[in-house]
């Protein structure tokens, strides 16, 4: 089992989008995967329909608890299955704070799904707190999705740096910072984007320590995203194929997973056997 957790210091730059399209992209493609919703914002809570009622728990009980029983709902997406969130008023920052080891609740929740999932994904609210720690401490690897703009370059630089720097002393608790792969999204064929993207590129490797690399696979700017949003369903069913130079959603997920270091044929291969 793999825990990927999407993260960034700034709002607004695509985390839920991903995190739902690479779930339901994964599950289609026979892995077994879970979609968590920590965030106070509760969009992926709906991003999808669910097949029957929703679990009784959601993200307060994993985390209060540090158990997943009775808090895994069932999405009408074959495979993927989705722990929403139920904290609209944001109690679960205070209540980690309080906690002392309550920036460690959900690793050890997850612990137990070891044969359940192949894929665990994370999606977190764009700011610095204790539940945005805790979905990172869970993680064996970090997603950040940027947009081609500069203040999301910047932000990137100085906000992910920070929060990787700061979590960093962990280290004393048994806690090893993952891996973290920033992906270009709604990159579009300006000039001024292109630019932003090579400094984006430069960043990346100024903090060598932190092991923060940038997927080659960018997420295009296209409608396909917010049609498929919508609709309530993964964006490769939606775009197949496209003609131009600009890939197609299938393409672009398919590229990008490989980008994450994950091999989708395996996958397939052990779920055909």
């Amino acid at each position: 089992m793999t825990t990927i957790t999407i993260c960034a210091t700034k709002g607004g730059v695509g985390k839920t989008t991903v995190t739902a399209n690479l779930g339901g992209y994964l599950a289609d493609y026979g892995a077994r995967v879970l979609i968590i919703d920590a965030d106070v914002q509760p969009t992926l809570s709906s991003y999808y329909g669910l097949n029957d009622p929703p679990a009784s728990n959601g993200l307060t009980h994993l985390i209060q608890s540090a158990t997943t029983a009775d808090a895994i709902s069932h999405t009408n997406i074959s495979r993927l299955d989705l722990i929403y969130s139920d904290d609209p008023e944001g109690e679960l920052q205070h209540w980690i704070a309080r906690t002392p080891d309550g920036r460690f609740r959900i690793r050890r929740a997850l612990e137990n799904l070891q044969d359940d999932y192949d894929f665990i994904f994370i999606d977190t609210q764009g700011a610095v707190g204790g539940l945005q720690d805790a979905a990172i401490i869970a993680a064996d690897l970090l997603v950040s999705p940027i947009t081609p703009e500069m203040l999301s370059a910047r932000e990137f630089l100085r906000g992910t740096v920070q929060m990787l720097e700061r979590l960093g002393d962990l280290r004393y608790l048994g806690f090893e910072r993952p891996p973290l792969i920033g992906v270009l999204n709604r990159m579009d064929k300006t000039r001024d984007a292109q630019d932003i993207a090579g400094q984006i590129h430069e960043l990346a490797t100024a903090h060598p320590e932190l092991d923060i690399h940038i997927a080659a696979t960018a997420i295009p700017a296209t409608v396909a995203y917010r049609k498929a949003a919508s609709i309530q369903t993964p964006v490769h069913r939606v775009e197949s194929k496209r003609s131009g130079p600009t890939p197609s959603a299938l393409e672009t997920m398919q590229n990008l997973v490989q980008n994450l270091g994950i091999d989708i044929e395996k996958i397939t291969r052990e779920e055909e056997a």
